[in-house]
């Protein structure tokens, strides 16, 4: 099953991660392109709404790209505490839209030089989560991301995890999440009250006891 899931989850991404480069590369010679990283910015959110944070699984091109790519060759070590905690993760959403939001403002009515700006804020964060991929975990960013950071917090308690009674803590479905994340830990309590879970169902598709699974929240 988890094997099926991994195919699935690898096509699914497929279908999406040239819309990094497309805005990256491309958009350092067709600037409007950085258009769409707004357009990727407001749907990640949005979705967080009623999914929780499902956009970054496999429709974020960028999380696409570091699962497809790095997922081989990072070391997967464990991601330090303190890129995910609240601190550093607000310090980073508040630093990235101050330097975005300048940039903006300075170009405001030139259309291209807007792009511009979006395009330059992408790519200087793709290459510091490439970093963080090959120095920890492909998806070190994930957990740093703006738009991840706001999707975790608008995204409380939509589509919880549940961890069923017969859990027995084998931490099998922590080795399968992309995020690190730890179901197993709220075995006690019944549902995981992590909002950085991707609801990728890795854990679900891996736990030997059958104990994980979504509630319709």
């Amino acid at each position: 099953m988890l094997k099926e899931l991994k195919k699935k989850r690898r096509y699914l991404q497929l279908s999406t991660v040239l819309g990094l480069p497309l805005v990256a590369i491309g958009g350092w010679f067709y600037p409007v392109l950085g258009f769409l990283l707004l357009g990727c910015m407001i749907a990640g959110v949005g979705i967080a709404f009623y999914r929780g944070r499902a956009w970054c699984d496999w429709m974020c091109p960028r999380g696409s790209f570091f699962d497809l790519l790095f997922s081989s060759v990072s070391p997967q070590k464990r991601i330090p505490s303190f890129l995910r905690g609240k601190i550093f993760r607000s310090f980073m959403l508040g630093m990235i839209f101050l330097v975005l939001g300048t940039q903006l403002y300075l170009a405001w009515g030139r259309f291209d030089q807007m792009g511009l700006a979006m395009v330059r804020v992408l790519t200087a964060t793709t290459i510091a989560g490439i970093m963080l991929a090959l120095f920890y975990h492909p998806r070190t960013w994930c957990h740093i991301c703006p738009v991840g950071t706001l999707g975790n917090w608008v995204s409380r308690d939509r589509h919880p995890l549940v961890v069923g009674q017969s859990c027995t803590k084998c931490k099998i479905c922590s080795k399968a999440c992309p995020m690190q994340l730890q179901p197993y830990e709220f075995a006690s309590v019944g549902l995981m009250s992590d909002s950085d879970c991707l609801k990728c169902s890795s854990c679900i598709a891996s736990c030997p006891k059958k104990a994980l699974g979504f509630a319709d929240v």
